[in-house]
């Protein structure tokens, strides 16, 4: 009786298992980094490879870092949103251009729009690594001390504009040193 009954038992523990999993939300994937300094960098600007920016110049201001390449269709997908995103808000938007070729990228935002106040080249994607990337796109929004209060996964929306990103930009915003 018990060689049949716990093969049943296991079954349907890996059935519960299963049917929990298929309920959660994969762009939901828990960063240790949220609520923690922002790594630092220091990386060449798109463009002009001479000049390096690092994230102790953002210091002091609300800023978004959002991962993309030119070779991710789910960033030509959100593009128009972070278009949105640059002519409504005043928040500085900087660009983490991951294992791409500088050519290809700068090629992709003349030709559909630069929403980037700076976008720098991640070509060893070392950057990305510290910040815990696990593919493109993905945006990170850090407050005025330089810590990162979200994390969000997978191409921005507009209803993620709307409902996830302009409050908690206003909300940092508001916030005095």
């Amino acid at each position: 009786m018990l060689k049949y009954l716990l093969p049943f038992l296991l079954f349907i523990a890996l059935a519960v298992f299963l049917a929990l999993g298929l309920k959660l939300n994969p762009k939901d994937i828990p960063s240790p980094l949220i609520d923690k300094p922002a790594p630092a960098f220091s990386l060449p600007i798109l463009g002009i490879p001479e000049k390096k920016l690092s994230n102790q110049d953002l210091q002091g201001q609300v800023w978004l870092l959002n991962v993309w390449a030119s070779w991710c269709a789910s960033c030509r997908e959100e593009h128009p949103v972070l278009l949105q995103l640059a002519q409504q808000s005043s928040v500085t938007l900087v660009g983490l251009n991951y294992k791409d070729q500088a050519y290809a990228a700068i090629e992709w935002l003349s030709n559909l729009g630069n929403p980037y106040t700076v976008s720098l080249m991640d070509s060893e994607g070392r950057t990305g690594i510290d910040y815990g990337v696990y593919g493109v796109p993905e945006t990170f929004v850090i407050d005025k001390r330089g810590v990162i209060r979200y994390k969000h996964t997978g191409a921005v929306t507009a209803d993620d504009l709307e409902k996830v990103f302009m409050p908690l930009i206003n909300q940092l915003e508001a916030e005095v040193l």
